[in-house]
């Protein structure tokens, strides 16, 4: 089933346990993709995007995040 739940900064930090200024910060880096949608200049990125990204990123190793 595919989630095209749109998610912002707060949930994607909600999602890999860290504050929403962290994820700012991977993006501002280029570690985050690239968003799915802007709107009113706030990114926002498909719930699938996210949970792919999390299973490529470095430092992932296998751990499970959080379930929503």
């Amino acid at each position: 089933m595919i989630d095209r739940m749109l998610w912002s900064y707060k949930e994607i930090a909600a999602h890999i346990q860290v504050q929403p200024d962290t994820v700012r910060s991977y993006r501002k880096h280029g570690l985050l993709p690239e968003p799915d949608l802007v709107e009113g200049g706030k990114p926002f990125w498909f719930a699938d995007t996210v949970r792919a990204w999390v299973e490529r990123r470095p430092g992932h190793r296998g751990r499970r995040e959080r379930a929503d």
